[in-house]
Parts: C-alpha cells; structure tokens; sequence
C-alpha cells in the first residue's frame, strides 16, 4: 500500500512550480485545488517568484522585459493581445509570453501595471470611470472603483513590499474651486478609502497658490511613491503618494523648465533610476526633448538638464517612458522605436505595431486574483 505524500510537502512542491501548471493541477484532485486556491499558499508562491525574478537583475544576461499591446492581425477590429518580449544584451528581442486581452477591455487603457497585475481604465468620456485589475497568467479580472464620468482623474498602480499588498490610487480633481481627492484601495483588505488633499498640508512655508485644478497622467511609481503633475491656478508641482504611510507631499518640478519654450507636451517618466521630466518643443529641424533628472531625489536643487536629443517628430500619447538604461521608447512614423539620447541612436524595435508599451526591469506570473483578490 503507498503512503500518501504529507500536504505540507506537496504543498513545498507546487510551491516550485510556473503558474501555467499549476492552473492544470488543480484539476487533479480536490486537496491540490484546495492547496492552490489558499490564500497562504498564493502569498508564498508570490514571493518565492519575486524574489527570483528579481536576483535575475542582477546577472546582466539581459537588460530588460519590453510590454506592448497590438491589434491581432485578421481579426476582429478590437481584438488584441498583450506581448513580453526579453531585451537582449545584443539588441535583439525574444518574446516570453502572448496573452488575449479579453474583448471586455476594448474601451479600457493599461494605466498601470507591477509584479503580474494590469490596471485598466476606461478612455472613453461617455463611460463610467471603471477600474479593472487584471492578472492575464491566469485569466482573471477584478472590477473596482467605478465612479462618477464626469470628473478628471489619473491613476496609478503600486505594490507594498512592507505589507506584501497592492494599492490603487485614483487623484481626482474638479474645477469650480472644490479641493481634489485620493481614492486609496488596498487589494489585501478589498477597501477602499477617500482623502481630500489641501494644499495647505503640503507646504509649511510657502504662500498658498489655490486648490488643484488638474492632475497630469501619467502616474510614475519610484522609490515606494507614486508620482504626478498637479496644477493649480498659479502653480505646478510634483504630487507625491508614498504607498506604504499612505501620505502626500509636494516636490517641485526643475525651475523654469517650462519657460521660453514652444513646449508641445511634457511628462514625468523614471530615468537610470531616478525621477525625471522629459519636455518636449519645436526646433527648428522637428522635436527637441529636454531631460530633466532629480539626481538626489526629493531635493528640488539637484534638477539637472541632462540631455537635448533630437528626434523624428513624436505625439503626444506615443512617449511610453525608458528602459534601464535609459533609452527612450517612442512611436513615430517609423512605429515604436528605442532612442540612446547619449548617440543618439534610433533603434527600430523589432515588434508588431504598439498602441501602447511599458518596460520592466523583472516579469513574472503570479496566483495573485485567484482567491479573487484577498
């Protein structure tokens, strides 16, 4: 008679092993489903895959995972699929996954994405202001936050490694005077909270410059923080949520940055590491973009003016950010491109036409949803 293998050690067995597997075993018998399906278990297998994925950084074989969303060619209009593709050392791509985005998404818009989970967003105006989570490894989606469409909002996407939990921050601002609001959801606790910013619980000494009349996208996650441009009537700076204590502060954008030039648009992006803002203006032979960097962050006298790369003309909504290393990703009329802004060099990416791409140091697939997000 065979003795039956102790849970615990089954349990330290599944634990090793890729998700796609484990979606399959759980049709195997009731104990394995009950294994999988385990809040403990999810949180364990979690971080064992994050803290692999993240020792993989260290080894240099590659410089990165490059995302992009496409339109699925003889197809329906609308249907689309997520891609990971590996950066190679010697600049060339190896895709690593190939997900459906489900048609439910058609009108949605990735405004977030960390450790396996996608924030999704509608980018139609005469939709409500839904926010989905969804975990493509496994095929699962959560519906949170719907909302009033008749308000301006950004969001952003962070995980907490000090609680192991992720958090959703929705800035949500109104004209007419009334003070902005943060909608904060813990995805451990499934709840959600609202916080009225003031500005007067910025600043200490500064003179008061009114209420936020606007919030920029996109929403930047750097150093335990998410990031964005706030307006007000006299003033613009950088609004910054720090995820674990769950309080803003305000960090002043480079001095002037805007001043005495044709700016056709400017965003917040991480760059080698550190917060920046990339400005854009007419040149005389096309688009300049300006690189400014904060190269002690939080302190508002190390903005440095870095780089002024010339490039083939760029729209708003086609800057998708950097790599590590500091190549900025673009979509021009060549399609998506990487530029060296120390060369400056165009890389012509190697991928399908991107409506929309992202860049991570780490890529991995996670349980995370399978509880239904608890």
């Amino acid at each position: 008679m065979r003795e039956r293998v102790p849970d615990d050690v089954v349990e330290d067995i599944l634990g090793q092993l890729p998700v796609k597997s484990l979606t399959r075993f759980r049709c195997v018998s009731k104990s394995c489903d009950s294994i999988i399906t385990d809040p403990t278990f999810i949180t364990k297998h979690f971080k064992l895959n994050l803290n692999q994925s993240e020792s993989l950084i260290s080894t240099n074989t590659h410089s990165g995972y490059l995302l992009y969303t496409t339109k699925v060619k003889n197809s329906s209009p609308s249907s689309k699929h997520l891609c990971t593709v590996v950066c190679n050392n010697d600049s060339t791509l190896t895709q690593i996954s190939r997900y459906e985005i489900p048609s439910l998404f058609e009108k949605y818009s990735i405004v977030g994405f960390c450790n396996g989970l996608f924030c999704l967003a509608s980018r139609d105006n005469d939709l409500n202001h839904i926010i989905y989570l969804w975990n493509p490894s496994i095929r699962m989606f959560k519906k949170l936050l719907a909302t009033d469409k008749d308000t301006s909002s950004v969001i952003g996407l962070a995980y907490n490694s000090q609680n192991n939990d992720f958090k959703i921050l929705r800035l949500v601002s109104f004209f007419g005077g009334q003070e902005a609001e943060a909608e904060i959801y813990s995805l451990s606790t499934d709840s959600s909270r609202k916080v009225v910013i003031s500005m007067e619980s910025l600043r200490v000494y500064e003179p008061k410059f009114g209420t936020i009349a606007y919030v920029e996208p996109p929403c930047i996650f750097l150093n335990g923080a998410l990031h964005t441009v706030a307006i007000t009537s006299r003033h613009r700076f950088i609004l910054s949520f720090d995820v674990n204590g769950e309080s803003f502060r305000e960090i002043m954008l480079p001095p002037n940055h805007l001043d005495g030039v044709p700016v056709n648009f400017a965003e917040l992006a991480v760059f080698k590491g550190s917060l920046a803002v990339f400005v854009f203006v007419h040149g005389r032979r096309g688009i300049l973009c300006h690189i400014w960097v904060m190269e002690e962050y939080g302190v508002a006298e190390s903005w440095t003016r870095k780089y002024m790369v010339p490039m083939i003309w760029v729209w708003e909504g086609y800057f998708f950010g950097c790599t590590d290393n500091g190549e900025l990703l673009i979509k021009n009329a060549t399609g998506p491109v990487s530029i060296d802004p120390e060369s400056p060099n165009q890389n012509i990416l190697a991928i399908e036409d991107a409506d929309w791409m992202g860049f991570a140091a780490n890529s991995m697939e996670s349980l995370i949803l399978l509880d239904g997000g608890k």
